[in-house]
């Protein structure tokens, strides 16, 4: 046991939202990701999507999420082993990471596209 390691399950979630509001609080693409995801979810629901659809537009919504959040992960702690001093490796190594997030954004939209293009469409046939 080391002495990093949680006391309880509380204490394990209450340091789980402490870095999510990090996140909140330090990422701007985190907080622009979230709003589009409020706003899609909304869309989805007034325009009476199916659950299935509306589970899927969620899983997609996490994904990038998920990758955001790693993406920040990979960037602190190369900031913090490399003391914020440019390495061309570091510098490659968040380049990739931040393409992680812009694929998982570009699958996100596409898959949200087809979604909202066959349930709109469907209105008018």
């Amino acid at each position: 046991m080391t002495r990093f390691k949680s006391k309880s399950i509380i204490q394990s979630i209450l340091n789980a939202l402490r870095g999510l509001k990090l996140a909140l609080v330090s990422q701007r693409n985190f907080r622009i990701e979230l709003i589009a995801a409020f706003f899609v979810i909304t869309a989805a629901i007034l325009l009476d999507f199916s659950i299935t659809d509306i589970c899927i537009l969620i899983l997609t919504i996490m994904i990038v999420l998920i990758c955001e959040l790693m993406n920040s992960v990979i960037e602190f702690t190369l900031d913090a082993v490399y003391k914020n001093n440019y390495s061309k490796l570091v510098g490659m190594a968040k380049d990739m990471s931040a393409g992680i997030v812009l694929f998982s954004v570009f699958g996100s939209v596409i898959i949200g596209i087809l979604i909202f293009a066959s349930n709109i469409l469907s209105f008018y046939k």
